[in-house]
This record gives structure tokens, sequence and C-alpha cells, in this order.
């Protein structure tokens, strides 16, 4: 019963979302009261079920995206980025043009949203395919790819740092594994898989893109930027705490936060935590991208502000994502699911990943599949000693399966790079799945090793 008011519970989200073209965050809280009553919760209880989902899912995540944000458009509206990616290519050559593309989106895709990140890159892409006699699409391609990676694996990107906050997982380990796993997975899924694209689709990589879809772009002399050193640092900062931390604790606790922590315990611990790690990475941004280049205070605040509002419906969605979760596991769908996979002897990685496969196509966005899978898998994991980071990796993976026409990505891919959505499936869709399919391969080699 349990089972089958979840299924008509995602079918009515996916109705409210694509057919009445709804607001997720609106259709998600719909979906959540549905779901309680249909399960047999009591009306007084939904309320407080749907708060309590809301409030601890937003908890920590509110202070990481909202520092997340504003360190990144300090770094874009500098010039950081525009100085990452010309600086990478311009060293890297024409003939190893793909991988200097992948690099630069790598470093810059973890400083910025994936929407954010693809907009400041693809009029960077644009320019150098032209000036290298390329095409824009062999080199779209692997930075789509670096972009994905960063937005399903590696904190402090949403959808893995919400994961890792539901399955109670260190983020630090997430990033460790998760850029284990990004490597190979961006080569594949980048730089092979274009090769293999222009094989089969040959009059899509004769396409030179839409600009115009992107709308005016803001223009930057490099000799104006910040200097490159500093613009990968204050970009990684967040990243180095983190695997600062993580090493820590690997090295002198076998990789166990300790239960009596010492003076300098806690100082990694600290410093290693998203919050505090995102806190200390935007003070250094406001030094590195503002003051330093004599930037006015009143400027640096704005970009500030302007960086909240772009993220503003993005955390109502995540804690619309966490009632609905909050719901089906107060509910009994969690110990259904439970149940149901209890004598099952498929690994509860597979599982978390299948979840979320579905979840993904059914409902297009990356970051509420994975959030309702996190909550049905939880359970499973628990039984089953798996370690949370990698069923984080697990989940996060299938959240980036067959993305289509109900996901946003889909669209943004297809107008800048003036695809059909016949190619925009053929290679925008393929790619998401490659990289979804390598990423499940490399947790599951992962977790016989760890």
């Amino acid at each position: 019963m349990e089972i089958m008011v979840l299924v008509i519970g995602i079918i009515l989200l996916l109705t409210l979302i694509i057919k009445f073209k709804m607001n997720t965050y609106v259709s998600l809280i719909i979906t959540a009261v549905v779901v309680g009553l249909g399960l047999g919760m009591p009306a007084s209880q939904i309320a407080i079920t749907i708060q309590n989902g809301i409030g601890s899912q937003l908890g920590e995540l509110a202070l990481v995206f909202g520092f997340g944000a504003m360190l990144g458009r300090l770094v874009a509206d500098a010039g950081g980025a525009y100085r990452i990616a010309n600086t990478l290519i311009d060293k890297f050559g024409r003939r190893f043009l793909q991988i200097a593309v992948v690099v630069a989106s790598f470093i810059i895709g973890i400083a910025l949203f994936f929407e954010v990140g693809i907009v400041l890159l693809v009029p960077i892409v644009f320019a150098i395919a032209i000036e290298a006699g390329v095409p824009v699409l062999s080199l779209g391609i692997p930075m789509a790819a670096a972009l994905s990676v960063t937005h399903g694996f590696l904190p402090p990107h949403p959808a893995p740092t919400a994961i890792a906050a539901v399955l109670n997982a260190n983020a630090g380990k997430v990033l460790l594994y998760g850029v284990i796993i990004a490597i190979p997975t961006v080569y594949i899924a980048g730089v092979l898989f274009s090769k293999i694209a222009k094989k089969y689709l040959p009059e899509a990589f004769k396409r030179n893109g839409n600009l115009k879809a992107l709308g005016p772009q803001k223009q930057f002399k490099l000799e104006e930027t910040p200097g490159f050193g500093i613009s990968v640092l204050t970009a990684l900062f967040p990243v180095i705490l983190m695997a600062i931390t993580t090493i820590y604790e690997l090295i002198v606790h076998d990789g166990v936060t300790p239960k009596n922590p010492n003076a300098v315990d806690n100082f990694f611990g600290f410093i290693g935590s998203p919050s505090i790690a995102m806190l200390i990475s935007l003070l250094f941004a406001m030094w590195s991208m503002g003051y330093h280049r004599k930037i006015a205070s009143k400027d640096i605040m704005a970009t500030l502000e302007d960086a909240v509002k772009s993220i503003a419906m993005l955390l109502l969605v995540i804690g619309g994502g966490g009632a609905f979760k909050q719901v089906l596991i107060d509910g009994g769908v969690g110990d259904a699911v439970k149940n149901i996979f209890a004598s099952s002897s498929i690994s509860p990685l597979i599982l978390g990943w299948l979840i979320a496969v579905v979840l993904r196509v059914a409902l297009g966005s990356a970051t509420v599949a994975s959030l309702t899978a996190a909550g049905l898998v939880l359970p499973l994991m628990q039984g089953a000693g798996i370690d949370p980071s990698l069923m984080v990796l697990s989940v996060g993976a299938g959240s980036l399966a067959a993305s289509h026409v109900n996901d946003a990505g889909f669209w943004m891919f297809k107008e800048y790079f003036d695809l059909s959505v016949k190619e925009t499936l053929l290679t925008w869709t393929v790619l998401e799945t490659i990289i979804s399919i390598v990423g499940l391969i490399g947790v599951l080699l992962l977790s016989l090793i760890v």
C-alpha cells in the first residue's frame, strides 16, 4: 500500500510540474500533503512533518549554499573564472584543448552552481573554438561533463551536500571519494564520448552555437582580471579546507571522527565542516576578488546580494524536497522499501542508484531525485553497513542519468549549441547517462577497496 501511494505521489508530482507547469517548490509541498494523507498520517501531523523536513534539510545547507553562491559570483564578476579558463587553454595548447576545457570547467564548476557555470563558460568555449578552428560541440561536451560531475559528486554543491546531510555522511570523505571517481568519469564521458558522438552525429558538430541565447555578456580584458594563481586558490579554497580535515582524520584517526576530540581535532573539525569552510572561503574571496583589487565595499556587497537572489528558489526547492522526503519516512515508505529489499542480494549501492535513476527520469530535477532517493535508501544503508559516503555518490550518480525534456539542463544545452531535440537526446542525454553509469562503476570499485 505504501509503495502504491509513493507511485501515485510521483505521478502527481510529475503531472503538476510538466503538464500544469506548476512551480517545483509548490508542487513538492502539494505532493507531500497528498502522499501524507494517502499514507494515513493524521492531518494535523502532516504540517509538522513538512516543517520538520524543511527545517532539517535547510539547517546547514542554507549556510553552505548561500556562502557558496556568493563566493562563486565574486570569482565570476571579478573575471577570475575568465582568467582560469583562458590561462589553462593557452598553456595546454590546441592539441589538448579538450583537456584544458575539462580542467577549467572542473575548477570553475566547484565554485559555481551548474546553471551559472554553463552560462559563464559557454562564451569562453565558443571564442576558443572559433579561434582554434575546432567544432564548438567538441569542446562543449567536455565542458558539460566536467560541470555535471562536480554538480552530482562534489560538495559543496547542492545535491551531494544535501544527500550527505540526509545520510549522515562526512562531507570531506564524500569530496575525496568523489574526486577519485570524477577524474576518470569526466575523461570517459567528456573527451572520449565527444570523439564517438562526432562520428555518429557529424551534422551537430558543424553548428556554430547560439550566443544570443545567453543574453548580454560581461566583457573582460585579461590584463585587468585577477591572477591565475589567486583565482584558482579562491575557487578551490573550500575544497582545500575540507580535504585538509579529511586527510588529517584519515592519517590520525583512520578516517573516523574522534568521540573525545582534543584541541587539534577540534580545530581541523571546525575548518573542515562545510558551513565554516564556506564562510572562511567567502571571507578570503571578498579580499582576493574584492578589497585586494581596490573594489569598493558597496560593489562587493551588491555582488553578494545578487548572488543570494539567484539561489532563493533553489533553496526553496531543496526545502520542498526535504519535506517530501520526511513525509515518506514518517509515513512508513522507507520501511516498506526496506522490507521489499530485505532479502534481496542486490547491493544497496545499486538499489540507491536505481531509485535515483527512476526518480530523475520521472521528475527531471537531479536535486529532488537525489533527496527523495536518499530518504528511501537510508534504512537499507543502515541495515547493510554501507559507507554513507559511497551511498551519497551512488545516489548522486543515479540522479544525473538520462536527462531529457523535463530537465532545464537539457534545454540549456540544446539552445546554446543550436541543436535539434533529437541531437540533444543523442549528445546531452547520452553524456549524462554515461556519467551516471561510469560513476556507479567507480563507486562499486571503491567499495571493494575501502
